[in-house]
């Protein structure tokens, strides 16, 4: 083949991969950032959290009874997400990947049993960060503070 061929070829791999790279969601080393101060992500993730997680969570982010106990079947309940339970004691990274695919991938542990539905090919990478972004939205000042040192600090 020649030099022109070549290059072309190159060029319609290099496009194709990027295409395809680009509407794969985040990239692995993208950082996950919570937009809790833009009212139009925490307005769509208030939807979002109240058609696809208030069931468990609460519709005031409240959790289930008894969350930090596991039931009959050896299962935690859904915890609060409000400022009593401990969703702000993760980085938005952690919370992205645990609602995206589960507490097994993130501990790396693929039978842990849990209620916790994966939300991969449910939700967007998008919708997710919105979601989160609505659940920090409701944390007290403080405790946004506390969140916003713990992920300036990675």
């Amino acid at each position: 083949m020649n030099r022109s061929l070549w290059i072309a070829a190159g060029g319609v791999v290099l496009i194709g991969a990027t295409l395809f790279v680009s509407t794969q969601g985040l990239a692995e080393n993208d950082r996950v950032v919570l937009l809790d101060m833009d009212l139009d992500v925490v307005s769509r993730g208030t939807t979002v959290y109240q058609e696809n997680c208030a069931s468990c969570h609460g519709i005031n982010l409240e959790g289930q009874p008894n969350w930090r106990s596991r039931d009959e079947d050896g299962l935690l309940p859904a915890p609060p997400h409000d400022a009593s339970g401990h969703t702000w004691h993760h980085d938005g990274e952690t919370l992205f990947q645990l609602t995206k695919y589960g507490v097994g991938a993130l501990i790396n542990d693929p039978d842990y049993a849990s209620n916790m539905p994966i939300y991969d090919g449910v939700l967007s990478d998008d919708e997710i960060i919105a979601v989160l972004s609505y659940i920090k939205s409701t944390w007290p000042d403080e405790i946004r503070a506390r969140h916003d040192e713990m992920e300036n600090r990675k």
